[in-house]
């Protein structure tokens, strides 16, 4: 179960990663910085997939 929530916070963390990469993203097309706009689209698509991937049940779960 540990590992369970483990997983869950991990995914937790993801989707905030996304929050952020999907501001910054905003931010750049707004100020033209393409820079800033690369990494927050770096940011939303390591975010999503991340939290995905976290809570995608694996072989190993008991439920």
């Amino acid at each position: 179960m540990i590992r369970a929530e483990f997983r869950i916070v991990c995914a937790a963390i993801a989707v905030f990663a996304a929050l952020i990469g999907l501001g910054l993203a905003l931010d750049g097309l707004v100020f033209d910085a393409w820079a800033k706009f690369r990494y927050g689209a770096a940011a939303l698509i390591v975010g999503i997939a991340g939290f995905v991937l976290l809570l995608n049940p694996g072989p190993y779960c008991d439920d």
